[in-house]
């Protein structure tokens, strides 16, 4: 989507700090900010980024080609490159970091559409997207109109747009085009859920954050951080970047309907129609000290074992269907009715109710909301075709969150356990064993299978998961299974299935793909429990409804 306004190339290049160009630049009007050069059109202006895999520098000359209007890079132009681009009298703009020059420059298109509307951004390994959905229905009930860009899809008043399949955090000019519709919609806040690649990646390094939120930092994506300490980094991007965003003016009919705190019970020393630049921190984490030292106006600490945290949780209830406890807060106590299990979700709710009081809304308001909380797309989510056993699905994909998916489900059963798995080829190698021990020491049975392999040896990662779960004592063929084929696994894990169990599909949740060498295929974890389940109880001989391939990615033909 292009700016209706097609603004002109010297006033986006504006947007890039100590921009002074070395000669004069055409007057020219640019149509579209793009770092993908299949994407460029006539008035393009398009940036060359550097990538993990690819270089954008070496399409530069087929971006001319497409109608180019000016490109944006950071290195030397090749002598070919030169050529073309002197040839066609098209401007090359060099920049130090072109990564970010498309940040800024994609805000800039779209006329900074963050700084109308006050912008909560969601990171941290496990509950991100539960956290962001239950933010986007605090702030959608008190009047605010959110949109929200989440792993799943992007919210945009009443539409609902898919981001695509194995999608992260879009890169920036998505980003901001979504900013941009939802503020044409009227929207007044937005929720973005930020991956640790998307901070690192800088593709929301322009958008103006009031709220950041964390909830955890545990072991995930070492492959592509190295280091715990580089994975916290990036996620602390989140939060160095609150300090650097607009100061935005809250306007009194957005303020009518909530209430602010008194200064004796909060550290606020900013004018109530100034909306604070907060950080919601986990207490429980270990990235809480980390965090705790970025300079900010107001942080919110919340937790369940820290009892000095500002948002704490008392006389927890867990059922099976719902969560029951007394929120502390600085603004007093309430009784707190979640319709999600499990004591993870208990975290995710605090740091929901922090983010709402970090942004004026009234705490009582806040826990009536929460009770009314729909389910979230892969997270938790209940299959039923009449069964006698509780089978759902669950995104968890990581040891931590296996471990509380597992335990979130043990209190719904008085019979067994059967938890199904596997684990991301190309992704970290060291949560393979983690995850099935894990799940050995919780689960009374296991099936490791397979989960986007990619182009790695599929019967290599089950056997790194296999040695993990032996060396917790498992045995194959009497509490764990190897099941390469997913929907043969599922169905495995429903014939299983006795009276009373709770069968549990984890590590796909909310995907809508599973990528086999370098091919995404069709794939819903939701739809195959459901036809097997249908086929056990004799509703369906309908044939499965995909099919993978049957030949290991990682081995030569």
């Amino acid at each position: 989507m292009a700016s209706t306004m097609s603004p002109l190339l010297t006033t986006l290049l504006q947007a890039l700090p100590g921009f002074s160009a070395s000669d004069p630049l055409p007057a020219m009007q640019i149509t579209l900010v793009t770092a993908d050069s299949r994407q460029v059109q006539p008035g393009a202006l398009f940036v060359a980024v550097r990538g993990g895999a690819v270089d954008g520098h070496r399409f530069i000359a087929d971006a001319i080609r497409r109608g180019a209007a000016a490109v944006v890079g950071m290195d030397a132009l090749t002598p070919e490159t030169t050529e073309v681009v002197t040839t066609s009298r098209v401007p090359y703009v060099r920049v130090d970091d072109s990564r970010a020059a498309l940040a800024r420059l994609a805000a800039a298109f779209f006329g900074y559409p963050s700084r109308q509307m006050r912008v909560v951004g969601v990171t941290g390994t496990d509950g991100k997207t539960t956290t962001s959905n239950l933010i986007y229905h605090l702030l959608g009930a008190a009047g605010l109109h959110p949109g929200m860009i989440s792993t799943i899809g992007a919210h945009i008043g009443q539409e609902a747009l898919d981001t695509g399949l194995h999608v992260t955090t879009p890169d920036a000019p998505d980003v901001q085009r979504y900013l941009a519709q939802m503020a044409a919609a009227g929207c007044q806040a937005a929720v973005l859920e930020a991956t640790s690649h998307g901070l690192h990646q800088g593709r929301v390094a322009a958008v103006d954050f009031d709220v950041a939120v964390v909830t955890n930092i545990t072991h995930e994506h070492l492959d592509y951080h190295g280091t715990w300490q580089a994975y916290l980094q990036a996620k602390a991007l989140l939060f160095h970047s609150l300090k650097q965003s607009a100061t935005k003016p809250v306007a009194a009919a957005s303020t009518s309907h909530v209430s602010r705190f008194t200064p004796d019970v909060s550290p606020l020393t900013f004018p109530l129609d100034v909306q604070p630049k907060v950080a919601v921190l986990n207490a429980d984490d270990a990235s809480y000290p980390h965090l705790r030292a970025i300079p900010t106006d107001w942080t919110i600490s919340y937790g369940l074992d820290d009892a000095a945290a500002d948002v704490r949780a008392a006389d927890i209830a867990f059922e099976p269907a719902r969560t029951i406890f007394t929120a502390h807060t600085p603004a007093g106590q309430v009784q707190v009715e979640l319709p999600l299990p499990g004591r993870f979700n208990v975290y995710n709710a605090l740091a929901a109710l922090a983010a709402g009081l970090a942004l004026g809304l009234p705490l009582q308001g806040l826990a009536a909301t929460m009770a009314t909380m729909p389910g979230v797309d892969g997270r938790m989510e209940r299959i039923e075709r009449g069964q006698d056993f509780v089978a759902m699905v669950d995104f968890a994909h990581t040891p931590i969150s296996l471990q509380r998916a597992l335990e979130a489900v043990r209190p719904m059963t008085a019979g067994r356990v059967i938890a199904l798995f596997g684990s991301a080829g190309l992704r970290d190698v060291r949560k393979r064993g983690l995850m099935a021990a894990a799940s050995l020491r919780l689960a009374d049975l296991t099936i490791l299978t397979a989960e986007d392999p990619r182009v790695e040896s599929l019967d290599v990662i089950l056997e790194q998961m296999a040695e993990g779960a032996r060396q917790v004592g498992g045995v194959e063929g009497r509490n764990f299974w190897r099941i390469p084929d997913r929907t043969a696994a599922i169905l495995a894990a429903v014939e299983m299935a006795q009276p009373g169990d709770v069968v549990i599909v984890c590590g796909k949740g909310h995907e809508q793909s599973m990528c086999f060498g370098e091919i995404e295929h069709p794939w819903r974890d939701q739809l195959v429990l459901a036809w097997a389940l249908e086929r056990r109880l004799g509703q369906s001989s309908a044939p499965p409804p995909f099919r993978l391939p049957t030949a290991d990615p990682g081995q030569t033909p």
